[in-house]
């Protein structure tokens, strides 16, 4: 009797342990969903207004030089003005897990294999790519421009930090080549479009037609830049938000962030790759340009551009910047 007694008042203590642990549970998955949701849906970032935020200690942390600013405007200008004349028409296609994807394409000047697929950055839209559109545009080359996951035009529950882009753009590439079997196609990316080039250009399912990959201000791996922004935005650690995050994408977003590895895709890579960043970038760091070059495997240039912040170099220096890009390109498409 008295043991029976004794479980009893065992039990319910451990009854009480029990539900605590499964409240902790509970509130610690609602709280990484909240990251996750907070940190990669944009409609989400509205309505917690963490997207005006973001946005304002971004351009906060950009470097804001007379300079810069004015080269700024002056290429916003001249895209206004081309881009009231240009022939262009919007594109769709459906992503392999049923998401309507939106771009849009330019049309080449005159008759032209030369194709440039524009890669924008995290929380962007494909309309902060049509300045590098124009200056393709005068080289002869068209332009598909799109809208990446769950950003601007095309749909998608999470953004997807390169790596379900890089099966999304891997299927532009597709539109590309059935519109233009001969095509030769450039891959320039900002950011995380930057990292998006990247991871595909160690993807075995690349097509031959891709001849090089501009890469601008990319970071190694969504696994670190998701860290970083976890413990700078909501001042928690890495560990275990982090690695708790990787699951909840997994069952939600289906995609692991260490996945979004760059670092690893250019030990891989064939593909000629002029990796640019600005000295002065204060979201990502430049040495992750410099890891990146000594990772890849494929030929290689770098291009530091100094006094520049993040996607800064093209405003810094234009005629460093793009004739850099020129001078690279040249060497993979003959005019």
């Amino acid at each position: 009797m008295k043991n029976t007694i004794s479980r009893k008042k065992l039990q319910k203590p451990l009854r009480i342990a029990c539900i605590l642990l499964l409240l902790l549970l509970a509130s610690y998955f609602i709280l990484v969903y909240f990251l996750v949701s907070a940190a990669l849906v944009p409609s989400f970032m509205e309505e917690l207004d963490a997207f005006g935020r973001i946005t304002e200690e971004s351009y906060a942390a950009q470097v804001q030089t007379s300079d810069i600013k004015e080269n700024r405007r002056a290429a916003l200008l001249d895209t206004q003005e081309w881009l009231a004349a240009a022939s262009r028409q919007k594109r769709s296609i459906q992503s392999q897990d049923g998401y309507t994807l939106v771009a849009e394409e330019f049309q080449a000047p005159q008759e032209s294999h030369k194709w440039v697929l524009l890669l924008h950055g995290y929380t962007g839209w494909k309309e902060e790519m049509y300045p590098f559109a124009l200056w393709y545009h005068r080289q002869g080359y068209h332009v598909l421009a799109p809208d990446l996951r769950c950003q601007g035009e095309s749909g998608g529950d999470f953004i997807g930090m390169g790596w379900t882009d890089h099966f999304d753009c891997l299927q532009w590439l597709q539109v590309i080549i059935r519109r233009d079997p001969q095509a030769e196609i450039v891959l320039h990316g900002q950011s995380m479009g930057a990292s998006t080039a990247l991871i595909m250009s160690g993807d075995t399912a690349l097509p031959g037609n891709v001849k090089a990959v501009v890469s601008d201000c990319a970071y190694t791996d969504a696994y670190s830049m998701f860290g970083e922004k976890i413990k700078e935005w909501f001042g928690l650690p890495a560990f275990p938000f982090v690695d708790s995050a990787c699951l909840v994408l997994r069952l939600r977003g289906g995609y692991n962030l260490k996945d979004a590895s760059a670092l690893e895709a250019v030990g891989r890579s064939k593909i000629p790759t002029l990796f640019i960043h600005g000295d002065s970038d204060a979201m990502i760091s430049v040495q992750m340009a410099r890891d990146l070059y000594r990772a890849a495997s494929c030929e290689k240039e770098i291009l530091i551009v100094q006094g520049a912040g993040h996607a800064q170099s093209q405003d810094k220096d234009p005629d460093t910047y793009y004739g850099a890009i020129g001078t690279f390109l040249a060497k993979y498409f003959p005019s």
